[in-house]
C-alpha cells in the first residue's frame, strides 16, 4: 500500500472509530460505572470480533455476506434485537446497582471476573451483530488495499484499525469515568442509565431498517 494512502487511510479510520455507535455506548457506561481500566478490559471482547471481521473480510467471505439477503437480514435482526434487549436492561437498571457507593461497599455480589466476562461479551456480541462493521472492512478497506501486496496491506489495514479502535475505547472510556464522577448521586446516575438505554435502543431499531447495500 502506497504511504500516500496509508496517510489518507488514518484520519477516515479514526472517525470511523470514533463515531458514536452501540459500543462506543457501552464503553461510555462501563467507563462511568466501574471505571477506565475495566472499560478498556471489557472492550476487548470487541475487538476480537473485529478482528474476526478483517479476517472474514480479508478472506472474501464478507462481500458474499453481504449480498446474500437472507443472511444479512438475519444477522440485522438478530443484533437489532440484542441492542434493543441490552438497551431495556439498561434503562431498566436500579440506581443503587449503579452507584459508584453501592460498589465501593461491595454491595454487587457478582466476581470481577465473571462481570469482566459478562461484559467483555456484551462488547463481542454488539460488534458481531452489527453488518455495518462488516461493510465497512469490505466496502472500505479495499479502497486503500495495494493489490500488488494485497494479504499484507490488510493485515496492515487491519491493524491499524483495531490499533485506532483502542484509542477510541480509551476516550469513551475517560470520558465515562468523567461523567461518573459528576453523576455520582443515585438519581443523577439511574438518569444516565436510562439515557444510555434509550440510545442502545434507538441504535437497535435503526439497525433493524438498515438496508443491504446494493451492487
Amino acid at each position: 500500500m502506497l504511504m500516500q494512502n496509508f496517510w489518507l487511510f488514518l484520519p477516515a479510520c479514526f472517525a470511523l472509530n470514533m463515531a458514536f455507535g452501540p459500543n462506543n455506548v457501552l464503553s461510555l457506561s462501563n467507563g462511568a460505572r466501574d471505571g477506565v481500566w475495566y472499560s478498556i478490559a471489557a472492550a476487548f471482547g470487541r475487538l476480537l470480533a473485529f478482528a474476526a471481521m478483517i479476517a472474514i473480510a480479508g478472506l472474501g467471505l464478507g462481500a458474499l455476506l453481504l449480498a446474500s439477503e437472507t443472511l444479512f437480514t438475519a444477522l440485522k435482526l438478530g443484533g437489532a434485537a440484542y441492542l434493543v434487549w441490552l438497551g431495556i436492561k439498561l434503562f431498566c437498571a436500579g440506581p443503587a446497582h449503579f452507584s459508584s457507593a453501592a460498589k465501593d461497599a461491595g454491595a454487587n455480589s457478582e466476581r470481577p471476573s465473571d462481570k469482566l466476562r459478562r461484559l467483555a461479551k456484551q462488547e463481542f456480541l454488539v460488534a458481531a451483530g452489527n453488518p455495518k462493521a462488516i461493510l465497512i472492512f469490505t466496502a472500505f478497506f479495499p479502497q486503500f488495499v495495494d493489490r500488488s501486496a494485497y494479504a499484507m496491506s490488510f493485515i496492515m489495514l487491519g491493524a491499524t484499525f483495531l490499533l485506532l479502535e483502542l484509542v477510541a475505547i480509551a476516550i469513551y472510556a475517560m470520558l465515562g469515568a468523567k461523567l461518573g464522577t459528576l453523576t455520582n448521586g443515585a438519581s443523577r446516575f439511574q438518569w444516565l442509565n436510562r439515557a444510555s438505554g434509550t440510545m442502545m435502543v434507538g441504535f437497535g431499531l435503526a439497525l433493524a431498517f438498515l438496508r443491504r447495500p446494493t451492487s
